[in-house]
């Protein structure tokens, strides 16, 4: 198959694969926080980290232990709920950008809470599938990359949308208590196998 129908195929599958998961949502919350540009940043980079490692490591990644990484998920989503209700902003605070966290900060934390999120997950399977059957890594990484970051992007504006109509503590406490369900359902994977 040609390069280009291979970064196609690969960026349709793992963009549809990606839009319903855990790191949209998480990307979305980033996004009604943090500056959309510098959360971005983060996410892409984590999100080229999962590629080059499905597309380097191929199926093996399936091979990491499901408990293990579905509880650091968990625990991982429990404090960032616990960060956002802890430093909720009013609504003066987000307009004030001369005390808000700046670029490594906020690359930093998109970078961690993605890398993290997005280990075992489902678009890095189909990525390291895609791999091995295509034999490009190269193409099966660029529309890997492509997918993620489209899907990272569309729930970027989303949440930047939703803070034009709600409140930002409304917005806080809504992504907060999203996490802890999340973390809920991710324990209970770690839980149960």
């Amino acid at each position: 198959m040609h390069a280009a129908a291979v970064v196609l195929t690969t960026f349709a599958l793992v963009f549809v694969a990606e839009l319903p998961d855990k790191t949209a949502i998480a990307s979305l919350i980033l996004g009604t926080k943090y500056r959309p540009l510098w959360v971005i940043a983060g996410v892409t980079a984590a999100f080229a980290c999962h590629v080059v490692l499905a597309v380097t490591a191929g199926s093996l990644l399936g091979l990491l232990p499901h408990r293990a990484l579905e509880g650091i998920v968990g625990a991982m989503f429990v404090a960032g709920a616990l960060l956002l209700l802890r430093g909720r902003p009013d609504e003066e605070e987000v307009s004030d950008t001369s005390s808000a966290p700046g670029f490594w900060h906020v690359a930093g934390t998109s970078f961690m809470v993605i890398l993290v999120a997005e280990f075992g997950d489902l678009t890095q399977i189909v990525t390291a599938n895609l791999a091995a059957h295509y034999q490009d890594p190269l193409a099966v990484g660029a529309g890997a990359l492509a997918g993620l970051v489209c899907v990272a992007s569309l729930a970027l504006t989303g949440g930047r949308a939703l803070m034009r109509v709600l409140p930002i503590t409304w917005l806080t406490r809504a992504a907060a208590l999203i996490m802890l369900v999340m973390a809920g359902f991710s324990v209970a994977s770690a839980i149960t196998g």
